[in-house]
């Protein structure tokens, strides 16, 4: 009965309410901000190479790299197979639509994270969603209840996923047992993943600005070599890609099942602009001028979707390995790497995947932590911390074991909360986000490193920062 009422919730929130509101919000900033994603893409590049305004914040880089630790994991891998075993060769191309739109998004979200943020005792900053909410439009419970549902969605529903797809991953071996194995896998990653988070949220920063480049490089690398090797298969891919994704008598005839569905909910899923979580990392940032961070965050979006989402797809559909619902997650990931690359490429997908799963964990539990900072009002206490961080052992131990359905769609559910919180607050504040696009731009034509002010664009709320 549980799983029918979260799949159905699912169904719900994707056939109807949150497509309509991703791509509208997605087209209506690509045209506000002048198509930011194509005019600003190699600005972005070159800002993320910048160094920290404030040895107490994090770089743009670090920021970026927490973020991405959240958005590039198990949705790249399991989920691209999952969006294609159930809708179709199609549901790639939706995928891509959903981030090139989406990445507009994600820039005025970040931005006005930056513009919001709040002063920690130590000097570095903190926020996201439920603080822009809170100064810009002074409702504090529509912020505590974004804050819940962070905790929610991140600690909780991604996090099942990525635990219940590690566990998974070993099905492809002879020593796996249905009732051990998971269990076995469960255990020793809650204690890994518990290790971790009792570093504490810049221990978190160290592990990922490590481990998501290395295992993100060498993925890409692995699957350019199955594409190449079966170059002859590629005009194939992209004919059943886009032929697929515009069958319309096909998707308007089971929607539920169809391309653009699930297209867009693992293009979501994997990426998560306009949800609202890479702000709270974009926030930490020390940047001279908030646009800095709207433009990294925005590059987070290209590297999760239109590159490694993108390798996975061609990994898959250029492996000669016909895909099927049987097959659905990481099944046909590790059957399409193992036809080109032998039992290497099963060890290799396994591997891949846990280094991006487990990545996904910890920079899942940051943002839970920003989510519990937000309703304490304050850094909690050691004891509740502590007690937070036991919980979020425990999820990943439960991910573990539970079904592959169930799993799925919580997280689609919680994330789809999220976003419709997180999207008509950035479409009434993203003014000011756009105000603050154009100083930075101003300050560019003048030669300038900009430097931003509030008062610089009208800003009458008072800002922790640009004052």
């Amino acid at each position: 009965m549980l799983t029918d009422l979260i799949n159905g919730l699912s169904d719900l929130l994707y056939s109807y309410i949150l497509i309509i509101l991703l791509l509208g919000t997605g087209i209506y900033f690509t045209l506000r901000t002048r198509f930011v994603q194509f005019r600003l893409f190699i600005e972005s590049i070159r800002v993320v190479a910048q160094p920290g305004n404030d040895e107490n914040g994090l770089s743009s880089f670090q920021a970026l790299m927490v973020s991405t630790a959240s958005r590039v994991g198990t949705g790249n891998i399991a989920g691209i197979s999952t969006a294609i075993c159930l809708g179709g060769p199609g549901a790639v191309f939706w995928m891509w639509l959903t981030a090139i739109l989406g990445s507009a998004s994600a820039f005025i979200e970040s931005t006005l994270a930056q513009i919001y943020k709040k002063r920690a005792e130590d000097g570095s900053s903190y926020g996201g969603p439920a603080y822009y909410i809170q100064a810009a439009l002074k409702k504090h419970w529509i912020g505590a209840l974004f804050a819940l549902f962070l905790i929610l969605t991140y600690m909780g529903g991604f996090n099942l996923v990525a635990s219940f797809n590690i566990a998974d991953s070993f099905r492809a071996y002879s020593f796996f047992d249905e009732t051990s194995t998971p269990l076995l896998v469960g255990a020793i990653l809650a204690l890994i993943f518990a290790l971790c988070i009792f570093g504490g949220s810049k221990q978190i920063s160290k592990i990922t600005e490590v481990l998501v480049p290395f295992m993100g490089i060498f993925y890409l690398a692995v699957a350019l070599f199955v594409t190449v090797t079966h170059y002859t298969l590629i005009p194939r891919m992209f004919s059943d890609i886009f032929s697929n994704a515009f069958d319309f008598r096909s998707i308007f005839g089971g929607f539920t099942g169809s391309c653009v569905m699930n297209g867009i909910k693992r293009g979501l899923f994997s990426n998560e602009a306009g949800v609202g979580s890479a702000p709270n990392a974009a926030a930490s940032a020390a940047v001279s001028h908030p646009v800095k961070q709207g433009l990294v965050q925005m590059l987070s979006v290209f590297i999760d979707t239109i590159l490694i989402c993108s390798a996975t797809a061609c990994l898959l559909l250029c492996s000669g390995v016909a895909p099927s619902k049987e097959l659905k997650g990481m099944p046909w990931v590790q059957a399409a790497a193992s036809q080109s690359l032998g039992s290497f490429g099963t060890i290799f997908i396994t591997v891949a995947l846990c280094l991006f799963a487990f990545t996904t964990l910890i920079g899942n539990f940051y943002y839970a932590e920003m989510g519990l900072k937000y309703l304490c009002g304050k850094t909690p206490g050691k004891a509740l911390l502590n007690l937070f961080r036991v919980i979020a052992a425990l999820i990943v131990l439960a991910g573990a074991v539970m079904e592959f359905s169930l799993v799925w769609s919580t997280a689609d559910v919680l994330m789809g909360f999220m976003a419709l919180i997180n999207l008509p607050v950035i479409l009434l504040l993203g003014g000011t986000a756009i105000r603050c696009m154009k100083d930075y731009m101003r300050q560019k034509k003048e030669g300038k490193d900009p430097i931003f002010k509030a008062t610089d664009i009208g800003l009458e709320d008072k800002t922790d920062f640009w004052n």
